[in-house]
């Protein structure tokens, strides 16, 4: 297997893995909340958020690696991001990974700062589940649009 296809697989399963979360947190755990008493909501958000923050940062680690590493092939499309298709839904699919890598920056040091509230936790991740439903359609499109 080449260098490329290492770097296919490993992005494809930090992918699942972070966009799974994800979507479980937004389609999932946001209804059982009206379900669950209070208290017990707050205890299974912070053991998720426990478990997270400690499984994350290497899901992160693997996906923007593996990213770079695949998009280094695309270097000179990427120079050039307007003169074709394929070129320009990758820069978009870039640019949305970057605000995607800035909210978990954000997520994370309103986190450690104490400043990490449900409301804002709630925003931050259905902004995340639309970002990656955007990189997950733009992912599928460069390849028959492009």
């Amino acid at each position: 297997m080449g260098h490329y296809a290492v770097m296919h697989v490993l992005h494809l399963f930090a992918a699942f893995v972070f966009v799974g979360t994800v979507f479980f947190e937004v389609l999932i755990l946001e209804r059982v909340r009206r379900h669950v008493p209070r208290n017990a909501m707050h205890l299974v958000e912070a053991g998720i958020g426990r478990r997270a923050s400690r499984l994350m940062p290497w899901v992160l680690l693997v996906l923007y690696g593996s990213g770079l590493g695949m998009a280094w092939r695309y270097r000179a499309l990427l120079a050039d991001a307007l003169a074709g298709g394929f070129g320009l839904l990758l820069a978009l699919k870039i640019v949305l990974a970057f605000s995607v890598a800035g909210h978990f920056i954000l997520a994370m040091s309103l986190r450690r700062s104490g400043r990490l509230v449900s409301s804002v936790s709630r925003r931050l991740h259905v902004s995340l589940f639309w970002h990656m439903v955007g990189i997950v359609l733009l992912a599928k499109l460069m390849f028959h649009l492009g």
